[in-house]
């Protein structure tokens, strides 16, 4: 049985989410979709509303359904799939699920990792941030969950932008490209957006017969910000500002590496500064496997790794993506690099131990 895949849709109060969510509902490409909100109100649907199916869940005009999570989104989603089992609802082959302007997308997706019912019924597609072009650059000041959503994210909205000042949302847009360089930034005038643009943004699309690591993984957009940066190019950041504390970088290793030794460091690594990994996404050629082993991880929360059926082209090099807080590239790479040129297990624990001590 294939995955369902999620679309995480998250952005600070006021970034547009709530335009961008109606204007989607509307499309035929989400036909199929049942979409879980806070509430019904909150998004304006009564010009959408064909009938409700039950007290948390209508249908709308485009076919999507729309759901209302009360509580726990574990049982919101758990729910809403058994409603499709027992044919209480349409059948649906695809979930957003949009957060609360408050909201740290990281445990959603620890939820769609961990749950053994969510996580071998759904899969995460994407996530997607809103960003306001008028006063983007004042809340990434404001407030830290807004830059963690920038951060995180595999699509960024930027709302607003035909109303905004010109020159400021250049200036946004290479703050955003700083916090999260390989994240797509698309325009979105009164939440209007071509849908294909921010869906299967995930490693596994329905209509690829292989995985896109290349699209995943967008290791292109991190050299030439590296590069920028060390060109003296790159965007400047006030060292107060909340954007100084995270940095996004690709590791890379040549030749093969030992998947004991990678996978030994990088639990201890979540182990100890866990709550600063902010996400961990690659593609590693591991000498132990006859295939490459796809990799995941949100902050403590580490996805056992996923064989790919073959390597899409002939770059066979372990590319892994990090986007950390408070933690340095060097310090990453010094750390797997000394652990992947060992080869024993207490070699490794003493070397990752001496390295991630305070």
């Amino acid at each position: 049985m294939s995955l369902i895949p999620v679309t995480v849709l998250t952005g600070f109060l006021g970034s547009g989410k709530t335009t961008l969510l109606n204007h989607l509902l509307a499309q035929p490409d989400l036909s199929d979709t049942a979409v879980l909100i806070n509430e019904f109100g909150a998004v304006g649907l009564d010009h959408l509303l064909v009938r409700k199916l039950a007290e948390d869940v209508v249908l709308l005009q485009s076919g999507c359904l729309c759901c209302t999570v009360r509580g726990d989104l574990v049982e919101g989603m758990r729910d809403l799939f058994l409603k499709r089992v027992k044919g209480e609802i349409p059948e649906f082959g695809r979930v957003v699920i949009e957060t609360t302007g408050l909201a740290d997308p990281a445990p959603i997706i620890h939820t769609l990792m961990t749950d053994p019912l969510i996580s071998s019924r759904y899969k995460l597609d994407g996530i997607v941030t809103t960003i306001d072009a008028v006063n983007g650059d004042r809340t990434l000041d404001a407030q830290v969950e807004a830059v963690k959503q920038v951060a995180v994210a595999d699509r960024l909205v930027l709302t607003k932008a035909d109303i905004a000042d010109p020159t400021r949302v250049e200036m946004l847009r290479a703050r955003l490209r700083g916090l999260n360089p390989a994240a797509p930034i698309i325009p979105a005038a009164m939440g209007r957006i071509d849908p294909a643009r921010i869906l299967d943004a995930g490693l596994f699309n329905k209509d690829a017969k292989l995985p896109d690591v290349t699209r995943w993984l967008n290791e292109e957009a991190y050299a030439a910000h590296q590069a920028a940066q060390a060109g003296g190019h790159g965007h400047h950041h006030d060292p107060n500002r909340h954007d100084a504390h995270i940095q996004a970088f690709v590791f890379t290793a040549t030749e093969p590496v030992s998947w004991t030794a990678l996978g030994f460091a990088l639990e201890l690594m979540i182990s100890s500064k866990g709550e600063n990994l902010l996400r961990i996404k690659g593609i590693v050629n591991a000498r132990e496997s006859g295939q490459p082993l796809a990799i995941h991880g949100v902050q403590h929360v580490f996805h056992p790794p996923v064989p790919l059926p073959g390597w899409p082209d002939d770059d066979h090099r372990t590319r892994i993506v990090f986007i950390t807080r408070d933690i340095s590239r060097r310090m990453v790479e010094d750390l797997l690099q000394g652990v992947l040129s060992l080869d024993s297990s207490e070699r490794v624990a003493t070397e990752l131990n001496r390295s991630v001590a305070p």
